[in-house]
């Protein structure tokens, strides 16, 4: 008989495959959410591989000399007269959010922040390994019903207070598979995943308490990306028996090809839609990515590539100036430093810095903005709260931004230096080591850091010495050899300080993992990719 006519056979087509540590805790994924998940799967996988496939197409048409630019069969939309749907109350005022992984102290400790909302984590600042993604969900769904709690090893005790900031939730990029669980025979997107299992479990919750399933959308690309999230998310509140228009989305426009489709991706998502958010660390890595081939757009390092050179203070105006002409909020990006204990003067230093960010973003007219750590969250709300003469500035339609795309790709002057190389070399590596270990969210020079800023580094190395020519402001050349030698230097001197052999071993296994990056003929996509097959 063959596969096909045979029952048993066509339900293990048709079902979840876990592997590895995976096991389907039935709290969390009982009978009813494998069938849901599977079914999500079944559905929209073969348009994720497809919208995949494209994307590759299109770095092709960038690799032969094409640029990025606003689309033309598209213009239709951009030119007509509409608004996105409907924002819930607890989503009109965003001035202060707070990001974080889904680990259950930063949940509690998140929510209590004084923020207005907190976006937890299954992406960039969260290690991937099962254990983190299952307990990661289970630590949501605690903390919807207010029976989160945590005791520290040193017997401090931490609870929900009265007042908590509104939970928006991030999964993870289309891009990424979750490979302990398996749908005829393939990894599944791990976004279905993420998205799929926390709406299941927390919809009902959420709306029962006042609030809603509210999720932050990473890494898009293109119109048809977000046509995509407008299916599954359309099919999911179907399945689930929810109001139409109950899931609530934040899109981050973290790379270089969504800058030039912002209205298309409110278009699309129009129903569900309430803001984009400027994902900048992200984007600085997205304008290496899809113009590493060409030496015009060769940036300079790390650190002098900021938040007001032309492209990113463009793309900053025109997402404020799109989404308030539509309705929708325009969120800041990431304050991303740490208070500083101990050196008065340098926490003074950073503070600095935060506010004159949060001043240019709150002047420009954001609607809110992100910070990394709870002791910002009070610097931040200052600044905006002598900014905003209400809930938000969606009047402020900015009509005085005209953007153009040679604004958007215009490169920053700039210099590189062996000291920012080095800074590439050491921060890329302890950044993951941390991830290999399993911890996303490292604080490293008292900035917390997530995956963007390795993938920036190791981008630049790559970007750097696949150009011959490219010269140090000392007039040597930055060649594929002195960044070996640097990385080399590097490396022993974090193997100094390891504490333990563990330690040294992740150190080692970062460092390798950054040769191959920087070596790699081809330009790899996304170094979460490569190190998640040794997670």
């Amino acid at each position: 008989m063959p596969a096909s006519a045979n029952p048993a056979a066509r339900a293990s087509e048709t079902s979840l495959a876990f592997t590895g540590p995976a096991r389907p805790d039935p709290e969390l994924l009982g009978v009813e959410a494998q069938r849901f998940l599977a079914d999500l799967v079944a559905r929209f996988a073969p348009r994720v591989d497809s919208l995949l496939t494209a994307r590759q197409r299109h770095q092709a048409a960038f690799d032969r000399g094409e640029l990025p630019d606003f689309r033309a069969d598209t213009a239709h939309i951009r030119a007509a007269d509409w608004q996105v749907g409907s924002i819930p109350e607890d989503l009109m005022d965003r001035r202060v959010e707070i990001t974080g992984p889904v680990e259950r102290k930063m949940i509690i400790n998140a929510l209590n922040s004084g923020a207005r909302a907190f976006m937890a984590d299954f992406e960039d600042s969260l290690a991937p390994t099962w254990e983190n993604i299952i307990e990661g969900q289970r630590n949501l769904r605690d903390a919807v019903r207010r029976e989160i709690e945590y005791t520290s090893p040193e017997g401090k005790h931490y609870r929900l207070g009265d007042k908590t900031a509104v939970l928006i939730v991030r999964p993870r990029g289309w891009h990424l598979p979750e490979k302990h669980v398996q749908f005829a025979g393939r990894a599944i997107p791990a976004t279905l995943f993420d998205f799929g299992l926390y709406l299941l479990l927390n919809a009902g919750e959420l709306l029962k308490r006042g609030t809603g399933p509210y999720f932050y959308l990473p890494k898009l690309e293109s119109y048809e990306e977000a046509l995509l999230w407008h299916d599954v998310i359309v099919h999911a509140e179907a399945v689930l028996k929810l109001k139409p228009g109950s899931v609530k989305v934040t899109v981050l426009i973290e790379t270089l090809p969504a800058a030039f489709e912002m209205e298309e991706i409110l278009f699309a998502l129009r129903e569900h839609i309430v803001g984009l958010n400027c994902g900048r660390w992200d984007y600085i890595f997205s304008f290496i990515k899809k113009l590493h081939a060409h030496r015009k757009y060769l940036l300079p390092e790390r650190n002098q590539v900021g938040v007001t050179t032309h492209f990113l203070r463009s793309y900053s105006q025109l997402l404020i100036q799109t989404c308030h002409r539509r309705g929708a909020f325009a969120m800041g990006g990431m304050a991303a430093q740490i208070p500083i204990k101990g050196d008065e003067q340098a926490n003074a230093v950073a503070l600095d810095k935060v506010r004159a960010d949060k001043q240019r973003e709150a002047g420009d007219g954001h609607d809110g903005t992100w910070v990394a750590h709870p002791g910002l969250v009070p610097v931040a709300l200052d600044i905006f709260n002598q900014h905003l003469h209400g809930p938000n500035q969606l009047t402020r339609l900015r009509e005085d931004v005209a953007v153009t795309a040679d604004d958007l790709l215009q490169v920053p002057e700039g210099t590189i230096t062996e000291t920012g190389v080095r800074n590439n070399v050491n921060v890329a590596i302890q950044y993951l080591a941390s991830w290999l270990a399993g911890n996303g969210c490292v604080p490293i020079n008292h900035l917390m850091e997530d995956a963007a800023t390795a993938e920036i580094a190791r981008a630049q190395l790559w970007q750097w010495t696949h150009h011959a020519g490219v010269l140090l402001d000392d007039g040597r050349e930055l060649s594929g050899e002195l960044v070996e030698s640097i990385r080399q230097d590097e490396t022993a001197k974090l193997l100094t300080a390891c504490v333990d052999a563990t330690a040294a071993t992740q150190i080692t296994r970062a460092s390798a993992l950054l040769r191959d990056l920087t070596d790699a003929k081809k330009f790899a996509d996304f170094l979460t990719l490569d190190a998640y097959q040794q997670l």
